[in-house]
């Protein structure tokens, strides 16, 4: 009896540390905003709402390959812009953003100042390269 007690914690402890131990595969970006093609990647911008709004928001910028797979790419910049009209002045809107523990994927934060339409401009260079997109997204 005192042998399999002994067995049994060892196994169960070993599938707790394995557990423990491995990486999962799978990361939640929340729900799609927008996404765009540049290189031979898929960047991908999202939130818990699939919405970007006016104010300040946390996001999430990911980089796929054609199989799904995150990519790095090194250093990121977004930036949410928005052309002159009228008398109104040419915005910008700057996304902070920051690496995550998942390769590919980036957490970020952005006030953005009013609704409408904007124009995200999308820069990265590293492992993957160097590339640039610019992609169309509407705040509410």
């Amino acid at each position: 009896m005192k042998k399999s007690l002994v067995v049994i914690t060892i196994l169960v402890a070993a599938l707790v540390f394995i557990a423990a131990c491995t990486k999962s595969t799978t990361v939640s970006n929340g729900k799609p905003i927008a996404s765009t093609t540049v290189n031979n990647l898929t960047a991908t911008l999202s939130n818990s709402s699939g919405q970007l709004k006016t104010g300040d928001q946390e996001v999430t910028l990911a980089f796929t390959d054609s199989s799904g797979k995150n990519v790095d790419v090194g250093a990121v910049s977004l930036n949410f812009h928005m052309p002159a009209m009228g008398g109104m002045a040419a915005m910008n809107d700057a996304v902070t953003l920051t690496t995550t523990a998942t390769p590919g994927v980036y957490s970020g934060k952005v006030n953005i100042s009013m609704a409408g339409e904007w124009q995200g401009q999308l820069a990265f260079e590293g492992p993957a390269g160097k590339g640039k997109a610019t992609f169309s997204v509407t705040a509410r």
